[in-house]
């Protein structure tokens, strides 16, 4: 995923979310409506959780020193974590404690075109900046469906904007239909409802943004087509005969670790050995550009040794692994 896609979304989020949160503080001023207030709530934290990203972003670029010698890439993923948290805490939370008050306590609406009006304007900021995201989303995804595309996006920049933004819409359509109630029956109860719903949206929506920056901060292989292209781009068929057993791990969105066991011939001498292992690397790199570190161990082929598994194989005796 690039990265310059995400930031644009995220920009484009961030500039919608400060004006929206803005006008709906304003209509909840004039209004009283507790759905106006969960809303600017939920809209401030989204624009907080966009800085996040792009904080995140930032520091995901310093370079790698001794005590991080891959780098920070996984700061992405960090604060991709913490906006799961604020959108549950500041956004979720707050809601559903907003709308139970209001159902327990109900009152009338008051000056009902402010709500309805920054309703109306929000759909259009939103629908804008969730347009962004699915256009910079498109150029990615190629033939994933939307629900493969979250789940399996490496950067997390993209995911964590459709997730706010179709949140935020669909939000928006509560929000009105509990003013709208409100408004028709002349019973506070419905706005309270209605801010209770959003509560329990973004408390989902922020379940699944954890549950996917969780596995990103666990560690996620390369995928099915990357790790296709790696071993296609190991094996030479004269000195490098097969790949014995391989291991990828993304060390950020951009940035692939490989570390592989290779099967040479048994006769071939250390610099023939050696040389493989060179251009094994640049076709590695060549076909997966994102493969920054790779480790390549050579070996002698055993079906044996090989049945047992990378971490119960052994061979005593054998070659030294190779790391360039």
């Amino acid at each position: 995923m690039s990265a310059s896609g995400g930031t644009k979304a995220i920009v484009a989020a961030l500039g919608a979310n400060l004006a929206i949160a803005a006008s709906k503080f304003v209509a909840f001023a004039f209004s009283g409506s507790s759905s106006m207030l969960a809303e600017g709530v939920h809209s401030l934290a989204d624009s907080g959780n966009q800085f996040l990203l792009l904080i995140g972003g930032k520091r995901a670029q310093r370079e790698a020193t001794p005590q991080h010698p891959f780098g920070y890439g996984r700061e992405r993923y960090i604060y991709a974590f913490l906006v799961s948290i604020v959108l549950f805490s500041v956004g979720g939370m707050f809601a559903i404690y907003e709308g139970y008050e209001k159902i327990r306590h109900p009152h009338a609406l008051e000056h009902w075109y402010w709500p309805v009006g920054v309703l109306l304007f929000a759909v259009i900021a939103e629908g804008f900046s969730f347009r962004t995201a699915i256009k910079e989303s498109n150029e990615l995804r190629g033939k994933l469906s939307w629900a493969q595309f979250i789940r399996r996006a490496k950067a997390p920049e993209l995911p964590v904007v459709l997730l706010e933004d179709f949140g935020a819409l669909i939000g928006l359509v509560l929000a009105l239909g509990g003013v709208g109630l409100a408004l028709l029956t002349g019973d506070g109860v419905w706005d309270g409802i209605g801010t209770l719903c959003i509560g329990v949206l973004l408390v989902l929506i922020a379940l699944v943004l954890a549950a996917e920056t969780k596995s990103l901060l666990l560690g996620e292989a390369a995928g099915v087509e990357e790790v296709k292209k790696i071993e296609a781009a190991i094996v030479d068929g004269d000195t490098v005969t097969r790949v014995i057993h391989m291991r990828t791990l993304h060390l950020g969105p951009e940035e692939l670790l490989v570390a592989a066991k290779i099967a040479v011939q048994h006769d071939d001498t250390a610099t023939e050995v050696a040389n493989a292992i060179d251009a094994a690397e640049a076709r590695i790199r060549a076909a997966v550009p994102i493969a920054r570190v790779i480790y390549l161990e050579p070996d002698i082929y055993s079906e044996e040794a090989a049945a047992k598994g990378p971490d119960r194989e052994a061979t005593p005796g054998g070659p030294s692994p190779a790391a360039h």
